[in-house]
C-alpha cells in the first residue's frame, strides 16, 4: 500500500506569478531553468495537466554559481559524471549546485541537483539507492531523449538510512542507450548524499495485466492529438470541464474499469490522458477505494469541487500490478472529485501501446441504480450547490 507522506506545505511555485494554489497544466519534467526572480517554489504542487511544457532557459542571474567540489555528480547532462560499470558507489553534496531538472513523483521541486550518465551493454534491471544520505532526497532516471524512466521521492524513513531518503527499486535499462541518473531533493532541500547503483537482474519482468469485470469508463481511443472532451475535467474548459459521474449499486458498491495512457502529438512528444470523476458519499460518510493499474498511476482526491480553487486532499500511487487503498471521508450526500492519470507524461520504454487498463473498486457510495455518465462542471454545480 502506498503510504502518504505528510510534509509541511510550501508556497506555490507559480503563486507569485498567477496567484494559483496548484500548477494546472505545466511540467512533468523541467529540463529547464527558471529566471532568478521567480526562483522559489512548491514541492507540494501536483501536476494535473495533459501536456508536457516547453523548455525554458535560465541564465542563473543572482544565483550561487555552484562550483562543483569534485566529489559529486556533474552539474548537468552535458557534464554528467560517467558511470563506467555497475555496481557503482559515490558520495557528494548538492548544496553548491544549480536547480537544473525536475520530475514529478508525485511532488515537483526546485532543489539543486547533480547528474551521472550510464550506458548499459545489455538489458539491465537496476536499483538506485541513496541510503545514508543526510537530507530529504529525490532521485530519478532520464533516457537519452530526456524522458522519465523511473523516479522515487521517499523510500526510507528510519534512523539507519535516513528520513525521507530515496530508492528506486527496479528500473529497466535497454542495451546501448545512455541514461542519466539525477540526484535531487524535495522542495529546495540539498545536502550530503550517498549513492549506490547495482544490477538486480538481466531478465525483463513479465508484463502486468489487469482484468476487470465491472462498468467501463468508456474512454475513446487515444489517437494522435487526442482532445479529452470525454472526462478531461478542468483541463478542457472549452468542453465545459466534463467530469464523469460515478453511481453505485443498491449496496453502495461499484467496480470501475478505466483506461489511461498517452497519445502522440503532431508537434512532437506526448500528451497524457487525465480522467476526472465525481461521486457521492453514502450514509456512513466513508468511502474506501482499492485500485490497481498496468502502469504506475496516480489517484488524487480533490476538493472543493471547483476548477478555480480545488486542492489535493489525498493521493494514492498504484501499479504496475501493485494495488493500494484509500479511505475518503465526508458528509453523507456530499460530492467529491477523483483524478486518475499515469504518473508519467510519456509512456515507459517497455510499453508498446498507447493505452493501459486500471481498476478501481468503491464501497460506501450513495446507494442506487448504477449509472456512469458524463456531466459538465456547470451541471454538476447546479445539482449539488
Amino acid at each position: 500500500m502506498f503510504e502518504i507522506k505528510a510534509k509541511p506545505p510550501q508556497p506555490s511555485f507559480f503563486a507569485s506569478i498567477v496567484g494559483a494554489v496548484f500548477k494546472v497544466d505545466w511540467t512533468q519534467i523541467f529540463l529547464t531553468f527558471l529566471p532568478a526572480l521567480i526562483f522559489f517554489g512548491d514541492a507540494s504542487a501536483f501536476e494535473f495537466g495533459s501536456h508536457q511544457p516547453t523548455k525554458e532557459t535560465n541564465t542563473h542571474l543572482l544565483l550561487n554559481p555552484g562550483i562543483p567540489n569534485g566529489r559529486e555528480g556533474g552539474e548537468n547532462i552535458e557534464t554528467a559524471i560517467v558511470i563506467p560499470d555497475l555496481p557503482f558507489t559515490d558520495s557528494g553534496n548538492t548544496s553548491d549546485n544549480h536547480f537544473d531538472y525536475d520530475a514529478m513523483c508525485p511532488f515537483t521541486s526546485y532543489a539543486p541537483d547533480v547528474v551521472y550518465s550510464y550506458l548499459p551493454l545489455q538489458f539491465e534491471v537496476v536499483s538506485v539507492d541513496l541510503c545514508g544520505s543526510g537530507y530529504d532526497t529525490k532521485t530519478y532516471i532520464l533516457d537519452d531523449q530526456l524522458r522519465l524512466v523511473a523516479c522515487n521521492d521517499d523510500f526510507y524513513n528510519d534512523d539507519v538510512c535516513g528520513q525521507y531518503v530515496s530508492k528506486i527499486e527496479d528500473a529497466f535499462l535497454e542495451e546501448g542507450q545512455t541514461y542519466y541518473f539525477v540526484i535531487d531533493g524535495y522542495g529546495g532541500d540539498s545536502g550530503d548524499y550517498s549513492l549506490f547503483i547495482e544490477v538486480i537482474s538481466n531478465t525483463p519482468p513479465e508484463p502486468c495485466s489487469i482484468i476487470c469485470s465491472g462498468f467501463n469508463e468508456g474512454e475513446p481511443s487515444l489517437d494522435r492529438d487526442y482532445i479529452d472532451s470525454f472526462n478531461g475535467g478542468c483541463n478542457v474548459p472549452e468542453f465545459g470541464n466534463p467530469l464523469q459521474n460515478i453511481g453505485a449499486d443498491q449496496n453502495g458498491d461499484l467496480t470501475l474499469c478505466g483506461v489511461a495512457g498517452w497519445f502522440d502529438l503532431s508537434s512532437g512528444g506526448y500528451g497524457r490522458d487525465t480522467d476526472w470523476f465525481t461521486f457521492i458519499f453514502g450514509s456512513t460518510g466513508i468511502i474506501e477505494i482499492t485500485a490497481d493499474a498496468e502502469f504506475e498511476t496516480i489517484i488524487f482526491e480533490l476538493g472543493p469541487p471547483d476548477c478555480q480553487s480545488f486542492e489535493v486532499v489525498q493521493n494514492l500511487l498504484v501499479g504496475d500490478c501493485s494495488p493500494g487503498s484509500l479511505l475518503i471521508s465526508g458528509t453523507p450526500g456530499e460530492t467529491a472529485w477523483l483524478f486518475v492519470a499515469s504518473s508519467s507524461f510519456s509512456p515507459p520504454q517497455c510499453n508498446s501501446q498507447s493505452q493501459y487498463n486500471y481498476i478501481i473498486t468503491f464501497t460506501g457510495l450513495e446507494s442506487g441504480t448504477v449509472a456512469i455518465e458524463k456531466t459538465s462542471f456547470g451541471g454538476f454545480k447546479a445539482l449539488f450547490r
